[in-house]
């Protein structure tokens, strides 16, 4: 049997994308990774959960457990919020996360997500529902809320997923050639970065157009509402190993 968990970074932050990370090991393990001190990515240094990172990563190699990552791009992201919103977002993305799962997992799997549905049961449902072929043999799935924090499945879970979006937010600013900083509207060097990326005659391609934040700058610096994009499934990026 193993054991999988699943979790997100990268929700609530005005420019880059949103990334799901997926993190499947069998049972005999799991208590690998609480010696190891694995823990929601949340409560680590950058330095620390690089270094986590690469220690799964070796591990993977040796003893073959296994990980996934959607990234998200923005305009996806913006898709969603004028449509069914960021929780079905995340339910998608979630089952993408998960579905190479089923050819790699022979003798079943114990699927933990972390919940962002206030409604745990519901999100468990409606991942299960785009899942291929579920109930997979000898296999189970639940969603709790702080998953992340209570289970060390999921927190590893987290930790490959921010690595992940850390790793696009420097390679967005070696980009740009200047500090753009986490990304969330919070961070004083996102804010002070904003308006660059609103200079041309559409927002930057990295800014989550349909943010409250993006539309009261693009209107105080444009005078009109901040324009609208689709998405095209083309661009998706899912990274299996």
């Amino acid at each position: 049997m193993w054991s999988a968990g699943v979790d997100e970074a990268g929700r609530g932050p005005v420019l880059g994308p949103l990334v799901v990370g997926a993190v499947a090991v069998p049972e005999s393990d799991v208590p690998m990774l609480i010696e190891h001190g694995i823990r929601d990515s949340k409560d680590l240094t950058h330095a620390k959960r690089v270094a986590m990172a690469t220690w799964f990563h070796e591990q993977a190699n040796q003893r073959g457990w296994l990980h996934q990552l959607v990234v998200c791009p923005p305009p996806r992201i913006d898709a969603a919020v004028n449509n069914n919103g960021l929780n079905l977002l995340e339910v998608e993305l979630f089952a993408e996360a998960l579905n190479p799962l089923k050819s790699m997992v022979q003798d079943g799997v114990h699927i933990l997500n972390d919940a962002c549905d206030v409604n745990a049961q519901r999100f468990t449902d409606r991942i299960a529902a785009r899942l291929s072929q579920w109930p997979w043999p000898m296999s189970s799935m639940a969603s709790e809320h702080k998953a992340d924090t209570n289970h060390v499945i999921v927190g590893m879970a987290s930790i490959l997923a921010k690595v992940k979006r850390d790793e696009a937010i420097k390679q967005l600013t070696d980009e740009l050639g200047f500090g753009i900083g986490s990304g969330y509207p919070s961070d004083p060097n996102t804010r002070a970065a904003l308006p660059k990326l609103l200079e041309g005659k559409q927002p930057h391609e990295s800014l989550r157009w349909s943010w409250k934040t993006v539309h009261r700058a693009w209107q105080e610096l444009h005078g009109e509402p901040a324009p609208t994009r689709s998405w095209n499934e083309k661009n998706q990026r899912t990274l299996f190993d």
